[in-house]
């Protein structure tokens, strides 16, 4: 039970970061029976888990990743049993553009027969039968994956919360800065506020790169952690079953770590076309369109190192907009190309094969972070298993 009025706040386990990876955090935990605290210095969501696609694709992830995002979205049909999450279960494709492409779908769909992960290798008349207002000229062919879902991202964070909230064991502080965590003892963590108030706890997580910066500063700089900036648009509402589903195209083929897996990955790559405009800012094709008929599209890749974030200014840039939107007409024909509002989105990286940043700071005390773009489809499963971990089970 809670600690009385006159001692601090306990709970058997404090989150410090309230997005995707933080909160299923938090939803794990309570499965378990503990008392959790989840912590966040905003007064709502507003990184990373708000500002992208919604696409839940566990398709685009390296084997290593992909039984995580194979996880995660048997938990949100899980999760969509009980509340509305806003998950739609429509599927996601990859198109292809040319016969290098087309090759890597194939390989890619043979991967997935040896994983029992299921997939539908498309003509390209299926293709377009599916998806009426794809291009003729552009499509060769299209690897489908129906077991895969989307979310409203700027609505699934807060629906979560809500189900949080339900919970008995559970606080959600919002606008709470944590200054300082100091292990008392071996099982006895002290966190303080910039209230200061202070908070108790068997353990903590820090799952958010800020809060890792200033609380651990040491381990940051040896964390040699990465920042991607990421562009993106929505275009303006449109009839609503234009694009069906997650939608991911050639470029995306050619960037996306399940298909490195594939034996024809080296050999294309190395015969791709270098220094082009694409490349550089790390374009690929995405589309989602959401319920109310607006289609979320992009996106760019900028990069620099995590201790040095101003490098990444907060321009939106007109020349990445127009190479998008270049792009998705080679694509797609849509009814309407009515740009509604542009955005970008910041996420942090980590260089290491793991694919996400975990460091031990005292026994008790675990920094999670770093997820990538792999946040909204592997939040969910990685973890529940992680979790598996820390308390030995």
């Amino acid at each position: 039970m809670n600690a009385d009025s006159t001692g601090p706040r306990h709970s058997d386990l404090l989150i410090i970061g309230a997005g995707a990876l933080g909160s299923f955090y938090a939803y794990h935990a309570l499965q378990r029976g503990l008392r959790v605290t989840l912590v966040e210095r905003s007064s709502q969501p507003n990184g990373a888990t708000t500002r992208n696609f919604g696409q839940v694709v566990p398709s685009g992830l390296d084997q290593s990743w992909q039984s995580h995002g194979r996880e995660s979205l048997r938990i949100y049909r899980e999760l969509q049993s009980q509340i509305e999450l806003s998950v739609r279960q429509n599927g996601s494709i990859y198109i292809a553009s040319d016969e290098e492409e087309c090759t890597l779908i194939e390989e890619l769909h043979q991967i997935n027969q040896q994983t029992d992960y299921r997939s539908e290798l498309l003509t390209a008349e299926q293709c377009r039968s599916k998806y009426p207002n794809l291009r003729s000229d552009y499509c060769r062919g299209g690897l489908f994956f129906p077991d895969e879902v989307s979310v409203n991202p700027r609505q699934m964070i807060h629906h979560l919360h809500d189900h949080l909230r339900t919970q008995p064991n559970f606080e959600l502080r919002f606008a709470t800065l944590i200054q300082q965590v100091t292990p008392v003892s071996a099982d006895l963590i002290q966190v303080e506020t910039s209230t200061g108030e202070a908070l108790t706890a068997n353990k903590v997580i820090v799952c958010c790169g800020s809060e890792f910066q200033t609380l651990f500063p040491d381990h940051f700089r040896q964390s040699e952690m990465k920042l991607c900036k990421l562009q993106m648009l929505r275009l303006a509402a449109q009839p609503t079953s234009v694009l069906p589903g997650n939608i991911l195209t050639g470029l995306s083929i050619r960037r996306y770590e399940s298909f490195s897996e594939c034996p024809s990955w080296n050999a294309i790559k190395a015969s791709e076309a270098k220094d082009t405009f694409a490349q550089q800012w790390g374009l690929h094709i995405l589309f989602k369109q959401e319920p109310d008929g607006s289609i979320i599209l992009g996106d760019s890749h900028e990069y620099t190192s995590a201790d040095q974030p101003d490098r990444l200014d907060f321009d939106l840039r007109s020349d990445v907009n127009d190479a998008i939107l270049m792009e998705a007409k080679r694509i797609m024909d849509l009814p309407s190309w009515d740009i509604e509002t542009s955005w970008y989105g910041i996420y942090s990286q980590t260089s290491h094969p793991s694919g996400i940043h975990q460091d031990t700071i005292s026994p008790n005390v675990h920094v999670t972070t770093g997820i990538g773009g792999k946040g909204m489809t592997s939040s969910a499963g990685f973890t529940r298993h992680h979790l598996t971990e820390l308390y030995n089970d």
